[in-house]
Order: structure tokens, then sequence, then C-alpha cells
């Protein structure tokens, strides 16, 4: 494992579960006993809101990492999940694609200040839902993409777009860029076409998928407007035991310990 493994949840649809499973599976790896950092790049900020970091309390920001100078530890903060840090986003970063293009290092901007972050750590980007500048500087900084993907028609015509721009990415700036895997969100299985969406996926990119789908629960949906992870919310939901699976089996892939992370 590298000093601190870094990984871009990314898909340019929005409404797909992202910056739930951003949130959920910082909370459930932290839970697990890894040092885990998450990076709000996204300027609606609902990551930030949805781990209890409220506005008045986002001074520095992502933002200030990516345009102004401040480094990486001025910028983290902890949480109120142990081990659990977070780089909080505003609607200032949503400027930071116009303010960063004139950049001769746009693409690498974000990757040149996670270089100084403590060794150790799994640090989890919420990419927006766009393939712009701030989701490409994640990928370049990034050893590998994780993809939520909800079980819905067209689901997999999104994602050969994501797909394509990780290869670009790795063919001009991040060679070692992998897709880390693809995680089934918001199924239901009363649902035939949830059904369907899922037998495709695994038919189409096999071991890329993971075991565990997140199911539609309405306990993840509540979670948000208690600005807490479900795994706080309510640790006994179908949400959080999906959620606590996955975290395990998204340590196993990349063959993270607690006490290597």
């Amino acid at each position: 494992m590298p000093d601190h493994y870094i990984v871009a949840i990314a898909n340019q649809k929005g409404g797909v579960g992202k910056t739930t499973t951003a949130i959920n599976l910082g909370a459930a790896l932290a839970q697990a006993g890894h040092q885990t950092i998450l990076i709000d790049l996204d300027p609606q900020g609902n990551a930030s809101t949805g781990l209890g970091i409220d506005s008045d309390r986002r001074r520095h920001t992502v933002y200030d990492l990516l345009v102004g100078e401040e480094p990486l530890e001025t910028v983290i903060q902890d949480t109120d999940i142990e081990n659990l840090q977070i780089v909080p986003a505003t609607s200032d970063l949503a400027s930071a694609d116009v303010e960063l293009s004139s950049s001769a290092d746009r693409t690498r901007l974000l990757r040149s200040k996670l270089q100084n972050a403590a060794p150790g750590k799994i640090i989890l980007i919420d990419c927006p839902p766009a393939l712009g500048l701030l989701t490409v500087n994640a990928m370049v900084a990034a050893n590998g993409v994780l993809v939520p993907l909800q079980a819905e028609f067209y689901a997999l015509e999104g994602l050969s777009q994501l797909l394509t721009s990780v290869r670009q990415v790795r063919q001009t700036a991040n060679p070692g860029l992998r897709v880390n895997g693809v995680l089934l969100t918001m199924s239901d299985y009363r649902n035939n076409l949830s059904q369907q969406v899922e037998a495709d996926a695994r038919a189409t990119l096999g071991e890329l998928i993971y075991p565990t789908v997140i199911p539609r629960n309405v306990r993840v949906s509540e979670a948000p407007s208690h600005a807490k992870p479900v795994l706080m919310y309510d640790p006994n939901s179908k949400g959080s035991a999906a959620y606590r699976q996955f975290a395990a089996e998204f340590a196993a892939r990349l063959n993270l310990t607690p006490e290597a992370a």
C-alpha cells in the first residue's frame, strides 16, 4: 500500500448515491479503525453537511487548499466520528474551474497538496456530479476510482463515459490510476428493473462490481437531514448493515488493515 491511499468517488450523474456513499464509507472505515480523511470536492458541500459541519464551521475549505495558499493540515478538521476528518466545501468552490483554468498545473493542484498528507491515511474524495476540472484533479491525485452506480435503466450508458475519462487521465497524467470498483446503489429487489440492471452490470463488468448492493432504504434517505451518516443515525438499519459490509469488502480489496491504515 502507498503511504496513503486516495480514492476518488465519482460519477458524472447526480443523484446516484455518491455523497451518501462517501460519508458512510468514511464512517464505516473509521469505525473499523482506519484513519480516514474525506475531501468534499463538490461545491454543494453536501458531504460537509452530512457529517455535521455547519457553514459557520467552514472557515478553511478545499477552495483555500486549491486556489489559496493554505496547506492541507490547516484545512482538515475533525468530525464527531473518531478516526474521520474532513476538508469541507462551500459554494466558493463553484468558481474554481474558472480560476484554476489559467494555471499551468491546473490538473495537478490537488495531487501536489495531498502529497503532504500524513502516512497511513485513507483519503476519500467526494467529486462533483460532472467530469470537469475538479473531478480531473481528483483522478490525477487518486490511486483508484470508486463508482457508485444507481440500479436504473440508463446506468451503464453513463458509466462508459466515466470509464473513458479514467482511461484518458491514465494515459496523460496518472498512469497508476485504476478503477477500484463499482458499487450498486438504491437497489429495490421488489423491482424487476433493479434486478435486471444488477444482472447486466455483473455480466458486463464482472468482478469490478462489489458483491454488496446498497438497498433503497428510508433510514439512508433520512440521515442527511439529521447531519449524520446512516451508521450514526440508525446503526441497526439495513442501510447501515450494507455500508458496513461494503466497507469491509473495500478494505479487503485494497489489502487495508487498521494497523497499516
